[in-house]
């Protein structure tokens, strides 16, 4: 217990090496590509002068801190094999594997906002090429992490937080992708992609749901997890908001494919049933932001401390934000995209805080230490600790007394 209280309570001294930044570098990092690029491409949806432009910026930084992280990725996977292998087994810094094609996604569709105005169908071809690698790379993890789960890892319902989604959800975003990549092909590329765009959709919609409703069991026997592991009450929103916006835009690429196949009869029913399931997550995606939204100003009340885990604040509500404008384009209501250009603000601003935070706390060196800790402790990294929450909602590790501040 000494060691553990040592990393809630004793301060955290600035990093002087690189060595233990890349050390202490972890897959959660790749959550701020994810939150950058959501936020890139849903902010020229906004009708005010300079977002588009705005927009443009924040692709082309995002690219630069997805190299960055995949180098330092790359380093610690040469010079710390062992800490690196320790990630795959790890119940909670695994899942984050997830967020490396995630972020990887949001560049690619930048590709097809900002590259293919730029640079035609060029800019759609490497979008294509990038998309193939993306899509293998969300499958595999898909597998390989539920693999460990059931294998190597150590789970149990009461420690169960919504970060099993994140390996899960990477091939839904990868099949929202191809619907948006799709109407900048020719019609064969646009047919592989729209078939493989609804394979991936059937690898993480349904088994997503399976972990919700078991993240639904596990909030009603143990109650919310510890407030370090807050933010992680709005990752269900993540496959709810990127399914809906994936079968919206797979179905808008289906009238010219069947037609090239000639199943034009299907198109209306195919597009209809993509619009109505779009619907329907889109719904209960607003029924999980309100439930989430109430948790967190229930967490605000009793202190919510920062850690990277808040970059699962904004992905989620990102791509909720683009599956408003979707549903909202198809329906011709005007609801939805109102709904839209507030979500559009409400992420801007939470980027904005998380961002600086974050720089804060990576020059100080505090979040890498986090993360060496983590690892020393064998706690999780980012939603540490792995809690388990009696009814009385304090906080407590492999059952010792609860923890000061929880």
């Amino acid at each position: 217990m000494t060691t553990i209280r040592l990393f809630f309570h004793r301060p955290l001294s600035r990093l002087t090496a690189p060595g233990e930044a890349i050390r202490g570098f972890t897959p959660n990092w790749f959550t701020a590509c994810m939150g950058t690029g959501i936020l890139s491409l849903t902010l020229p949806k906004l009708p005010l002068p300079g977002t588009a432009a705005a927009g443009e910026g924040l692709w082309l930084l995002n690219m630069v801190l997805f190299v960055l992280f995949t180098v330092f990725l790359g380093a610690r996977l040469v010079l710390h094999p062992a800490d690196s292998r320790a990630t795959l087994h790890h119940p909670v810094q695994s899942m984050f594997l997830g967020a490396v094609p995630m972020g990887l996604a949001t560049i690619i569709n930048g590709f097809i906002a900002f590259g293919v105005p730029h640079w035609g169908q060029d800019a759609a071809l490497l979008a294509r090429d990038l998309w193939v690698f993306d899509a293998l790379l969300s499958a595999a993890i898909g597998l390989l992490v539920p693999y460990l789960m059931f294998t190597r890892q150590d789970h149990a319902l009461e420690r169960m937080t919504a970060v099993w989604l994140l390996p899960v959800v990477a091939s839904e975003v990868a099949a929202a992708s191809a619907g948006l990549i799709a109407p900048s092909l020719n019609t064969a590329s646009a047919t592989a992609l729209l078939y493989s765009g609804y394979v991936l959709f059937a690898l993480s919609v349904p088994l997503a749901l399976m972990i919700i409703t078991v993240l639904v069991l596990r909030l009603a026997q143990h109650k919310l997890p510890a407030a370090e592991l807050g933010a992680s009450m709005f990752l269900p929103l993540g496959p709810l908001a990127s399914g809906a916006l994936a079968l919206v835009q797979l179905g808008e690429a289906v009238p010219r494919v069947f037609q090239a196949q000639g199943l034009g009869e299907l198109t209306t029913a195919v597009v209809g049933i993509g619009l109505i399931g779009g619907v329907m997550l889109w719904g209960f995606g607003a029924w999980w932001l309100a439930l989430a939204t109430l948790t967190t100003l229930r967490y605000l009340k009793r202190g919510l401390p920062f850690n990277l885990g808040w970059w699962g604040f904004i992905f989620p509500l990102g791509v909720f934000t683009a599956a408003s404008f979707g549903v909202g384009t198809l329906t011709q209501l005007a609801f939805f995209i109102h709904v839209g250009h507030l979500l559009v603000v409400t992420v801007a601003l939470l980027w904005i805080m998380v961002t600086a935070r974050t720089a804060h706390g990576a020059w100080h060196g505090s979040l890498f230490q986090t993360s060496l800790r983590s690892n020393e402790t064998e706690l999780p990294h980012s939603f540490s600790p792995a809690v388990s929450l009696p009814a009385s909602g304090e906080g407590t590790i492999d059952g010792a007394a609860p923890l000061e501040g929880v």
